[in-house]
C-alpha cells in the first residue's frame, strides 16, 4: 500500500463513528509498518482510582496495532484483531496515553505487531504497558473503499 493511500485510509477509519473517534484517539505519526496514536485524558476513560482504565489502554493498543498492520498490507485490505496480549507495568496516570505500534511480520493473511503504551504528562513519558497483536487481513468494508 502506498503511503498516501494508507494515510487516507487511517484518517477515514479514525474519523468514522465509533469508539476511536468518540474516545478522542488521534494519529500522531504514521508510516508503512509504524503508527503512533495518542489518547487525551478524559474522566470517562478512567477507573476508580483515577488512572486510565486497563480496557482503554488495551483498546488504544489494539487500534495502533491494527493501524500499523494496515499500512503494511496490500491496498484494499485492513487489519482486524485475531489476538491481543497486553502486559501492564504501572498505573497510567498522565495527561494522555501514547501507543507506538510496529509491524514485526506482515503476510497475505496474517500480520503481527508489537505495541508499547506510554503515559505522558508535561514533565515525562513513562512506559506503562506493552503487548503484541495478531491481525488478519480482510477486505475493506464497502463504505471505506
Amino acid at each position: 500500500m502506498t503511503k498516501v493511500n494508507s494515510l487516507k485510509l487511517l484518517d477515514a477509519v479514525m474519523s468514522a463513528p465509533g469508539f476511536p473517534k468518540s474516545s478522542g484517539m488521534h494519529i500522531v505519526h504514521a508510516e508503512p509498518g509504524r503508527v503512533t496514536i495518542a489518547l487525551p485524558r478524559k474522566p470517562e476513560l478512567l477507573q476508580f482510582a483515577g488512572h486510565f482504565h486497563g480496557g482503554v489502554i488495551t483498546a488504544l493498543a489494539d487500534q495502533a496495532a491494527g493501524a500499523a498492520t494496515t499500512t503494511a498490507l496490500p491496498e484494499g485490505k485492513i487489519g482486524v484483531t485475531v489476538e491481543i496480549k497486553i502486559n501492564f507495568l504501572s498505573p497510567a496516570d498522565g495527561d494522555e496515553l501514547i501507543a507506538r505500534a510496529e509491524v514485526l511480520q506482515a503476510g497475505g493473511t496474517i500480520g503481527v505487531a508489537k505495541i508499547e503504551i506510554f503515559t505522558k504528562d508535561a514533565k515525562s513519558e513513562r512506559r506503562c504497558a506493552f503487548g503484541t497483536a495478531t491481525m488478519r487481513a480482510v477486505d475493506l468494508p464497502k463504505p471505506m473503499t
